[in-house]
Order: C-alpha cells, then sequence, then structure tokens
C-alpha cells in the first residue's frame, strides 16, 4: 500500500511517498481504509530524531498519529463496530492507505471526515489540560495560543464549563478567539499589562503555544501554582508543571465528536493536502503558522 515514509532523521524533506506491507488487525484492533490523517508536531519531532531517547523509531517509518476513515477489517475481541463503519481514532502509522486502531469514536455522517481526522489528538491534550488544572466556573484562565487547535478546544471546553477565559492569539486571529467566548489579547511585548487590564487574577494559566511565555504566566498568576504548559521544556527550569503525556480516551473521543456535530465546539482544519504533499503539511506544523489542523488525505 501506498504511505508517507521517512528512511532517515531530518527536516520535513525526508518524508516521501513509498510503499509497505498492509498492516492486519490484530486482537483488539480494527483496521480502516483511511480517508484523512491529522498532522501534529509530535510527528515533526519523531521525524526529526529529537524523540529518539523517549521514542526510539525504526526506520523507515511511517509518521501519523490520528485518522479516519472506514473499517475494513475487525481483530478478535473487538465488539460494537462492523465493516463498513465510519470511524476515528488514533493510531501509530496513520499516514498511509491503510491504519490500525486501538482506540476509536464512531463517525456520523454529518461530519466530515477531514473534520473527524482533526479531533483525537487536540481533544485528548484539550481535556487532560483542563483536568489537571481542576478549574472551577467563575475563575479566569489565561490561554497562550488560544486561537490553535488545543488551545482553541480547550478555550470552548473552559467557557462551556463557566469558565472565563482570556486568550492570546495573534493580531490575525483575534476573532477567532472572541468567537470561541473568550477576551482576546495578543502575545509579546506588553503582555502583562495588557492581561492585567482585562482582569485582576488570574486563577490558572494553560500554554499551548510554547512560544516563550512563561515568566510572563509566572508573573501574572503571581508563582508557579496551576500554570501549565504542553509545549515548552523550559517549564523544567522554570518549577512549572510540563506534561505531555497522553491519555486517548474512546469514551471522552465519542463526546467530542458529538459536540462538534451539534456545533457546540469547533477545531479548525486550516489546509488539506494529498498524501504526496506531506512534507509540505509538516513544514507548516512544525513552523507552527497554520491558523488549524493540517489534514492529509490519500
Amino acid at each position: 500500500m501506498r504511505a508517507v515514509v521517512f528512511d532517515q532523521f531530518g527536516g520535513p524533506e525526508v518524508l516521501h511517498l513509498g510503499e509497505v506491507p498492509e498492516p492486519d488487525a490484530g486482537p483488539g484492533q480494527i483496521r480502516v481504509r483511511v480517508e484523512a490523517v491529522g498532522l501534529n508536531g509530535f510527528d515533526g519531532k519523531v521525524r526529526s530524531g529529537a524523540m529518539e531517547a523517549q521514542f526510539p523509531t525504526r526506520l523507515p517509518a511511517v509518521p501519523g498519529l490520528e485518522v479516519a476513515g472506514v473499517v475494513d477489517q475487525v481483530g478478535a475481541d473487538v465488539a460494537g463496530v462492523a465493516t463498513g463503519d465510519r470511524v476515528t481514532g488514533w493510531t501509530s502509522r496513520g499516514a498511509a492507505e491503510l491504519a490500525i486502531l486501538k482506540r476509536w469514536a464512531r463517525v456520523p455522517d454529518a461530519l466530515d471526515a477531514t473534520q473527524a481526522a482533526a479531533l483525537p489528538v487536540v481533544g485528548e491534550a484539550a481535556r487532560r489540560a483542563l483536568r489537571i488544572l481542576a478549574l472551577l466556573p467563575g475563575e479566569t484562565l489565561l490561554v497562550h495560543g488560544a486561537s490553535g487547535g488545543v488551545g482553541g478546544l480547550a478555550t470552548q471546553l473552559a467557557v462551556a464549563a463557566g469558565v472565563r477565559v482570556i486568550g492570546t492569539a495573534s493580531p490575525a486571529n483575534q476573532e477567532r478567539v472572541a468567537s470561541y467566548g473568550a477576551a482576546p489579547t495578543t502575545y509579546g511585548e506588553g503582555l502583562v499589562d495588557r492581561v492585567r487590564a482585562l482582569t485582576p487574577v488570574v486563577d490558572a494559566v494553560l500554554d499551548a503555544a510554547g512560544s516563550g511565555v512563561l515568566p510572563d504566566s509566572i508573573e501574572l498568576r503571581g508563582g508557579t501554582d496551576r500554570v501549565l504548559t504542553l509545549t515548552d521544556p523550559a517549564a523544567h527550569g522554570l518549577g512549572v508543571e510540563f506534561n505531555e503525556r497522553s491519555e486517548p480516551s474512546a469514551a471522552e473521543l465519542a463526546e467530542l465528536v458529538g459536540m462538534v456535530v451539534r456545533g457546540e465546539v469547533s477545531v479548525p482544519v486550516a489546509k488539506v493536502l494529498p498524501l504526496a504533499e506531506a512534507a509540505r503539511g509538516q513544514a507548516l506544523v512544525d513552523a507552527g503558522h497554520s491558523s488549524g489542523k493540517v489534514v492529509l488525505v490519500p
């Protein structure tokens, strides 16, 4: 089958189309004919070799952590799903024509595959962050990267839970943050003063941007307690919690799919590209300049 492959570590340019053996669904697994693949920053870190100490990669490798597609093979000990069903979920080699899933949720016909493929990773990260911060209705949360995938979804979920959210984003994305029900502001020099003009108290901070905002976040919070980053390793030297350990939940993904279908939350898809343009797509993700998810389609 066709797949996006890298034979060596390096920049996005090492990604290319190749032929790899078709996988088979084992016990507790399903195989899907892939309709869309979500790209993530983690894919770029693995491809560059930066994650070798934590996640050794056997080359040649196929990237892709999340897909949407149609079930075409069901493994032993799997119930509640059949061939022909549309699903989305987590995988480890998703940028291909076929992928194996261990955790998934059903996708109704009302949800496009490109949108469905954009949900698993950002949904898990956003919910995990909000669980860690344990916000209460009426508290104020500062979200860095509030127009992005994780930050945007965390903003929407927090607002829905009765939390007041202040969200940082580029000037071009201020309206999007406001549409999520948050108070938008720009990042960069003068951030502390801009946030203090909006609120006297910041109860918690979520950094989903990783753009050097932790010192300002600590100042606004008045300490490191309830300051969380999902992206900035500088946290280790500042006493801030750095969490990137995913906890995939099929039940939570199914709930999120339902919320998207009902129009309660959204995860913008910025770019849809064919598998052959995987290098271009991953370059956009690595640069951090896309205004939503980048998705590949076979």
